[in-house]
C-alpha cells in the first residue's frame, strides 16, 4: 500500500479511529481516578569509616573501607530486621514482609551515599518511613559492624539530608496514564482502519475497480437518498426546475459523455446494461442514460429486456401487458406496442411485455438478434437486463450488442461479485464497455472523472458526426 492508500484508509475509518483514541483517554482518566494515591518521601545517608584520623591517607583509606561496604548495606536495606525496627518505631500493623516491598534502597554510580524511598498512603506516613528505615539500617549495621551499641561499628551509616513532605502523589502518573490511553487507543484505531480495510471486500471507489480488475469506470452516480425505494425518469432539458435532482442528473450527463468516448473509432450502436444482483439501480441507470442521450439529440431506441421483473413499462406509464416478447413472438411490430418520448420525440421506448415461460430462449433467438440490429441502424440501442449473477439473459444479450455496462453499488457490490459477473460475459466472448459505480456518498463522488471540464453540447456533435460516418443511411 502506498501512502496514499493510507491516508485513503484513515479517512474513510476517521469516525472510529476518533472513538477509540477517546475511549483509550477515557478508560485510561477512569482507570487513573480509581486507583490509590501513593506518595513517595526519600531520605539520604552517608556511608562513612570512624576513628581513622584526619590525615590525607587516613583519609583515602577511609573512602575506599566505605565503598568496599556500600554494596553490602545496600542488600541490609531489605532485611526483615530493618522492617521489624520500622514497624516497632512507627507502630505499623503491616508485616515485614509487605513493608519491604514499600521501600528501595538506591546507591549513585562511584559515590558512598544511599538513597532510602519510602512509600505510603499519605505523605507524613511516606516521610516517616524513609526516615524510619534509615535508622533501622544503622541499628542492622551496628548489630553487624560493631557490638550493637549505637555508633559501635567501624564502618556506618551516618543519616545526612531527612526526607521532605511529598507535594504531589508519585502514583498514579495521570498525565502519564491518559497519553498512553490515547495512544494505544490510537494504534487501536488505526489497527482496526487497516484490518477493516483489509477484510472489506466491497467496491469503495472508482480507483479500487480500475486496480483490481482494470476495466474503466465511465461513470460515478451519487447517492440519493430519496431514490431509495423508488424509481425515476429526470428531464434533462431543465435541470434547474424545482425538486430536479441536479446532482445526479449531471453524473448521468457526464456518464453519456465518457461512454462516447468509450471508443471513438468503432463507437457502440447497442448497449445493455445490467448489474451483478438486483437493487442496484441498472433499470433506472438504464432509463436516464437513454433519456440524457435523447435530450442530447441522439436517436434513442430503449428496450426492456428483463423478461423475469420488468419495470420500464410503469416507469414511463406504459401498457405492461405488450412490448418485446410480442415483437419477438410475432403478433406484432415495434411501432404497435412502443412510444415515443422526449422534445423531440426521439426516444423509442419498447417494454418488455408478457412476461414468457422461456426468457432466456426468446432473448437469445435469431428474432432478438435482428430487433438489436434493425433499430442500430436507426440510432444508438439501450437494452434494460436482468442480474448477470442470476441468469444468463445479460450474458447472451451481450453477445447480440456491442457490449456492456455493469452497474454496481458503492459499500455494498463486492470484488467476488463483480469479478463473477465479468467472468459470465467474457465467456460468451461478450464485450465489456465499462462499469457504472452507482450509490457514491456524496463526499467520495469524483466530479470531474476525466480531471478537466467538458462542454455539454460538443461531445454530442461529435459523437453524431462519429455514428453517422459509420452508418451514412442511419
Amino acid at each position: 500500500m502506498e501512502l496514499r492508500d493510507y491516508l485513503r484508509v484513515l479517512g474513510a475509518h476517521w469516525l472510529a479511529i476518533v472513538l477509540l483514541t477517546v475511549v483509550g483517554l477515557a478508560v485510561a482518566l477512569g482507570w487513573s481516578l480509581l486507583q490509590p494515591r501513593v506518595y513517595t518521601a526519600t531520605a539520604s545517608g552517608y556511608v562513612a569509616a570512624t576513628d581513622l584520623g584526619n590525615d590525607t591517607g587516613s583519609s583515602l583509606v577511609s573512602d575506599q573501607l566505605a565503598r568496599s561496604k556500600v554494596t553490602s548495606y545496600l542488600d541490609i536495606g531489605s532485611w526483615r530486621s530493618v522492617a521489624e525496627s520500622a514497624i516497632t518505631e512507627l507502630g505499623l500493623t503491616t508485616t515485614p514482609e509487605s513493608l519491604v516491598n514499600r521501600v528501595s534502597v538506591t546507591n549513585p554510580l562511584d559515590t558512598v551515599v544511599i538513597h532510602v524511598a519510602a512509600n505510603a498512603g499519605t505523605p507524613e506516613a511516606a516521610r516517616d518511613l524513609a526516615e524510619a528505615w534509615t535508622r533501622g539500617m544503622v541499628a542492622a549495621i551496628d548489630d553487624i559492624e560493631g557490638d550493637g551499641t549505637p555508633g559501635s561499628a567501624a564502618v556506618t551509616l551516618i543519616p545526612g539530608d531527612s526526607a521532605r513532605l511529598p507535594s504531589s502523589p508519585s502514583s498514579p502518573n495521570i498525565p502519564l496514564n491518559v497519553a498512553l490511553g490515547g495512544l494505544i487507543g490510537l494504534a487501536l484505531g488505526i489497527g482496526y482502519a487497516v484490518l477493516r480495510d483489509v477484510l472489506d471486500r466491497r467496491i469503495r471507489s472508482s480507483e479500487d475497480i480500475e486496480r483490481e480488475f482494470g476495466v474503466g469506470v465511465v461513470g460515478t452516480l451519487p447517492l440519493e437518498r430519496s431514490l431509495d425505494n423508488t424509481r425515476e425518469v429526470f428531464s434533462f432539458t431543465n435541470s434547474s426546475r424545482p425538486g430536479s435532482r441536479t446532482a445526479l442528473t449531471e453524473a448521468l450527463r457526464e456518464l453519456r459523455i465518457n461512454l462516447q468516448y468509450t471508443d471513438v473509432d468503432n463507437p457502440p450502436r447497442s448497449i445493455v446494461v445490467t448489474s451483478p444482483m438486483p437493487g442496484d439501480g441498472k433499470s433506472s441507470t438504464a432509463a436516464n442514460l437513454a433519456m440524457s442521450l435523447a435530450a442530447a439529440g441522439q436517436r434513442v431506441a430503449f428496450i426492456d429486456a428483463d423478461l423475469r421483473r420488468p419495470v420500464v413499462a410503469p416507469l414511463f406509464g406504459l401498457s405492461v401487458g405488450v412490448g418485446l416478447t410480442d415483437v419477438l413472438a410475432g403478433r406484432a411490430s415495434t411501432h404497435e406496442v412502443s412510444a415515443t418520448f422526449g422534445p423531440a420525440r426521439n426516444l423509442l421506448v419498447l417494454p418488455a411485455g408478457r412476461i414468457p415461460p422461456n426468457p432466456s430462449e426468446m432473448l437469445g433467438s435469431q428474432r432478438m438478434r435482428d430487433l438489436i440490429s434493425d433499430l442500430s441502424q436507426h440510432g444508438l440501442v439501450i437494452i434494460d437486463s436482468p442480474p448477470t449473477l442470476l441468469v444468463s439473459d445479460a450474458a447472451v444479450l451481450s453477445t447480440a450488442a456491442d457490449g456492456a455496462l455493469i452497474v454496481v453499488s458503492s459499500g455494498r457490490t463486492t470484488f467476488d461479485v463483480l469479478r463473477r459477473s465479468l467472468d459470465n460475459i467474457s465467456k460468451v466472448n461478450g464485450r465489456t464497455l465499462g462499469v457504472v459505480l452507482n450509490k457514491i456518498p456524496r463526499r467520495k463522488r469524483v466530479d470531474d472523472y476525466y480531471g478537466y471540464d467538458v462542454d455539454d453540447d460538443v461531445p454530442a456533435e461529435v459523437y453524431s458526426a462519429a455514428v453517422n460516418a459509420r452508418n451514412p443511411n442511419g
